[in-house]
């Protein structure tokens, strides 16, 4: 089992707060994602989110609580991932993507309320919207439904 920490990242915007993802096409479908990635040798997760950013987006931030952990298990792929989620915060900088770093085609604000439209990467967003209004950590959620992307 492969592990993907990423990063919520949010902003208020008017009368709403936006998440930022990272679009990406698969099989000719839009797929969104929160940023984060791979872990390197010796590296903990909390040093892969930030590097990630880092590398992908150009800004640093600074991560606090583990807002979730749970598992995608892709039958189809044998592509069994744990992705962990932190809260980020100081967002130092403006996003934007650095195309030898990622294939995202781009970044956008999505408001909260429209995380669970989209097709997300993990499948979490009717999971991630309670945090906004709670602020508690949601922890294990166990198994992930996720589609397949092809």
């Amino acid at each position: 089992m492969k592990v993907r920490p990423s990063a919520l990242i949010w902003r208020q915007s008017e009368s709403q707060t936006q998440v930022l993802l990272m679009r990406y096409s698969y099989g000719g479908q839009d797929v969104y994602a929160l940023p984060g990635g791979n872990p390197e040798r010796g590296e903990i997760l909390t040093e892969t989110v930030i590097r990630e950013i880092r590398e992908e987006l150009g800004v640093s931030v600074e991560l606090g609580e583990m807002i979730l952990a749970g598992e995608m298990l892709l039958s189809q792929r044998n592509d069994d991932v744990l992705h962990v989620v932190f809260a980020a915060r100081n967002l130092q900088g403006e996003p934007t993507l650095n195309p030898t770093e990622t294939t995202a085609l781009n970044l956008v604000w999505i408001p909260v309320a429209d995380l669970n439209k989209l097709n997300l990467y993990p499948n979490i967003g009717t999971k991630l919207q309670p945090w906004f209004s709670s602020a508690t950590y949601l922890g294990y959620v166990g198994r992930i439904e996720q589609q397949y992307f092809g």
